[in-house]
């Protein structure tokens, strides 16, 4: 086979929510956006509604659409954009719940979808979606009037716990919503982390179920083989790959391998990647290309059919160290070419 083996651990996905959902006392969402953070949101959904899941957020209306129609008509699912142009139909044929984020959406809700559920997101300090405390308190009235399903923000700076801003927005936020009996959510996989003060009626785990930081505990639940195409032996002074950024230094055998940027290995990790042989490190030797890695494996002790780069050994966000990164771009980006398989069927 010549494309890379992506093998997805859902025992190790539910278990992650299980362990968050311990942690957050009230409800415990998922949040499956952007094709569940690379894996498959289908296939991560099912898994995480048969853990115990019952609200889940996207990031706009047409994942909510795909996702209604894997999870069926029960759990509720959030749209974080909000009510968009154009969104109406989506909206309330997939009994969708929209974020409003201003003015603007919450007219267009009104107008368009009147009697149909919807949430709010409020601007504690982020700059990026949701209204602002003077808009707030313009709108509050009329929106609570209304029964909003939920009332949201996010948090900036979750993954750093000693952050000012964390104990800024969490101030922000209760100003803007204490005393109202909508239902709260300010926490991420990071706010969960921070304590029950973060916490409120529902927190929305992303990152932490797909076992990337700051969750420390998480279980790994991507797992990536790439097979190895071809295996050439140097002389020392060989070069490798664009740009002759990479010479032997010895006699050295390099494997060519079936991934490259592409595929969501990014280029930026060329000179500190690192490719697997159970616990043997094999570097790459030069520059990552659109569908090759080239790799040493001098040092191991037989010729392998193929290597790994997400394994035991090497985490998500080691990986994102060495491309200069983060582990939800390194998930995000894994290709459609990669063959997927799902181990470990969620209890």
């Amino acid at each position: 086979m010549g494309t890379g083996t992506l093998t997805i651990d859902l025992a190790a996905l539910a278990a992650n929510w299980r362990a968050l959902d311990a942690l957050s006392g009230g409800e415990t969402g998922a949040v499956v956006k952007a094709d569940g953070y690379g894996l498959g949101a289908p296939l991560v959904a099912r898994t995480l509604a048969s853990a115990g899941a019952r609200s889940f957020f996207v990031a706009v209306a047409e994942e909510g659409v795909a996702l209604r129609a894997t999870l069926g008509p029960t759990p509720r699912i959030f749209v974080f954009s909000g009510h968009m142009p154009g969104d109406g139909d989506m909206i309330r044929d997939a009994g969708l719940i929209p974020m409003l984020n201003s003015v603007e959406q919450m007219t267009r809700q009104i107008e368009i979808l009147p009697d149909h559920p919807f949430g709010l997101q409020l601007d504690t300090g982020m700059n990026r979606l949701g209204m602002e405390p003077a808009e707030w308190a313009a709108l509050r009235d009329i929106a609570l009037a209304r029964n909003p399903a939920l009332i949201i923000s996010h948090l900036a700076c979750a993954d750093e716990p000693d952050h000012a801003m964390n104990a800024a927005q969490l101030a922000a936020f209760r100003e803007m919503t204490d005393g109202i009996d909508t239902p709260r959510s300010l926490s991420a996989t990071g706010g969960i982390l921070l304590g029950p003060d973060y916490h409120f009626d529902l927190t929305r785990p992303g990152i932490g179920l797909y076992g990337g930081l700051p969750f420390a505990d998480a279980k790994p639940v991507a797992q990536l083989s790439l097979p190895i195409v071809q295996i050439r032996d140097l002389v020392p002074g060989e070069t490798v790959g664009y740009g002759n950024t990479w010479s032997a230094e010895r006699p050295t055998r390099i494997a060519t391998l079936s991934a490259g940027y592409a595929d969501g290995l990014i280029r930026a990790m060329g000179p500190k990647a690192t490719l697997w042989h159970g616990d043997t490190p094999c570097p790459l030797a030069g520059r990552v290309s659109m569908d090759l890695l080239t790799v040493d494996i001098t040092d191991l002790p037989q010729t392998p059919t193929h290597l790994d780069i997400l394994c035991p050994s090497q985490t998500v966000d080691d990986l994102a160290d060495a491309a200069g990164t983060i582990g939800y771009e390194i998930l995000t980006s894994l290709g459609p070419r990669y063959a997927r398989r799902s181990i470990g069927a969620s209890q």
